[in-house]
């Protein structure tokens, strides 16, 4: 499985500034085009939109795409329209919105897109969202409340049977009553009557996709998603998640591979490892950094001296472009030798070697803890197919530094040879996410209102204005 993160501005923090890259959120609908277009072009499986639910300045520093961009679901509904094949995974927030709307928006998505929808739920663990966002209820275990959320969202979805609408106009029957189920949900964390206010998602439920490394979020995405996407440290603990997720969708009873585990992967490629060495570089010289001429609103933590405490010879009379001696190194703490070490994977460069790392190398490989790899397609090529045979990912999402360059080094000229090692298929097989997951078409399991509701009574609920007895988020 092989999808990309959508940034506009970037993945890497100073990605925009490169020549030609893509610096415009006011044009991201152009560029929201060119990225689909290229995509499904070589065939990906899906496009990813994350979401943040807080705002500030200082993200231009650190993580510049989540500034001015297009929501999650409205970029997904523009692309459905001038896309076909690819899938569009849009994010929604549990713990901050009404699952009654989430569910409606989901399946008109997944109607518009003829089957391509995906639903990517977080719990809410930003810092500075409470500024902005009414939380579900202080205290709540969050995976409680997704719990709860996606059961609703689930009922919603099901409570339209597929042949509900019959359209009889000799017998004036629009709709056949016994396709149509009312939920009278009243849990702990929602209240909801029901029936949903769409028809039943064209791929029957909505694929999840969740996102995290904690055990309570492997346990919900074992228990309820179609995709976990996980960050590992390395090799060996993506393979052991891996293997636990799995195990722990067996434990529950679903079938083997129900759930894709997938690796995020920020690749910058160039026909040659050198000329990937020398755009990395590059990337490393734009990041600001607190010096003469520098924004004044840059980060403190950007000198020299912060770099060289951190890497235990703070007392030296370093710069940040001074390259780092082997006598330097010699001296350096293990994460300084932690850094060394990134430091070389990403760029080359060793102490005393023919290419030299500085200190200011060391503090972006500090400062921006990215899944960088970085080299020729036969290099990216290489890394996916050793994570993937070792078991450490069923797939990767593909995040770029900037675009559309570096996106489409990565679909022209890295696809083409995991086609050829059969790592990945040459066209589109299945027109549905569900279909490119390898997941099955649900069958629909209509809700049972609770014993002693007005619905499971006969009776008749009464009205509650304009949206029909039909009640979301509340706090208890």
């Amino acid at each position: 499985m092989l999808g990309a993160a959508v940034r506009t501005l970037g993945a890497f923090p100073s990605g925009w500034r490169m020549d030609g890259a893509h610096r415009d959120p006011a044009r991201d609908p152009q560029a929201l085009k060119r990225l689909a277009k290229e995509a499904e072009r070589a065939h990906l499986d899906y496009l990813f939109f994350g979401d943040w639910l807080s705002g500030s300045l200082d993200l231009a520093f650190t993580d510049p795409y989540l500034l001015g961009r297009v929501d999650p679901l409205s970029s997904a509904g523009f692309l459905a329209a001038t896309t076909s094949r690819i899938g569009l995974v849009a994010t929604v927030n549990t713990s901050h919105s009404d699952p009654v709307a989430t569910a409606r928006t989901a399946a008109s998505l997944d109607r518009l897109s003829a089957g391509r929808f995906g639903l990517n739920l977080t719990v809410g663990t930003e810092h500075g969202e409470a500024a902005d966002q009414a939380p579900t209820g202080p205290g709540h275990n969050r995976h409680d409340v997704a719990e709860e959320y996606l059961a609703v969202l689930r009922a919603l979805w099901d409570s339209w049977s597929d042949d509900a609408f019959v359209a009889d106009a000799a017998s004036a029957t629009l709709v056949d009553p016994a396709g149509v189920s009312a939920l009278d949900h009243a849990g702990r964390y929602f209240r909801v009557a029901g029936p949903g206010l769409a028809l039943r998602p064209l791929q029957g439920q909505v694929p999840i996709v969740h996102a995290d490394i904690s055990s309570r979020a492997r346990r919900f995405s074992a228990e309820h998603a179609e995709v976990h996407m996980i960050s590992p440290g390395g090799l060996r603990e993506g393979a052991a998640i891996v293997r636990e997720v799995h195990a722990a969708a067996a434990a529950a009873g679903r079938e083997p591979g129900a759930v894709t585990v997938v690796v995020p992967l920020l690749p910058v490629v160039a026909p040659s490892r050198a000329e990937a060495w020398e755009i990395y570089d590059h990337l490393v010289a734009l990041v600001p950094v607190v010096e003469a001429g520098a924004p004044p609103e840059v980060p403190a933590d950007r000198t020299a001296s912060h770099i060289r405490r951190i890497v235990g010879v703070p007392l030296l009379p370093r710069e940040l472009d001074d390259v780092v001696s082997a006598a330097d190194a010699e001296r350096f703490n293990a994460a300084g030798a932690r850094l060394l070490e990134t430091a070389r994977r990403r760029s080359g460069r060793t102490p005393g070697g023919s290419r030299p790392v500085s200190y200011r190398h060391l503090l972006v490989a500090r400062l921006f803890a990215l899944p960088i790899v970085v080299g020729s397609p036969s290099d990216i090529a290489d890394h996916i197919e050793t994570w993937f045979r070792a078991g450490a990912a069923d797939g990767f999402t593909v995040q770029s530094a900037y675009l559309h360059e570096q996106f489409e080094a990565f679909t022209r000229l890295v696809v083409p040879l995991l086609v050829e090692r059969g790592l990945f298929r040459a066209d589109y097989d299945t027109r549905t996410l569900r279909g490119h997951l390898g997941a099955p078409h649900p069958e629909r399991v209509a809700p049972r209102p609770a014993a002693g509701s007005a619905t499971a009574t006969n009776e008749t609920p009464p009205r509650a204005g304009a949206f029909d007895g039909v009640v979301g988020l509340f706090a208890n």
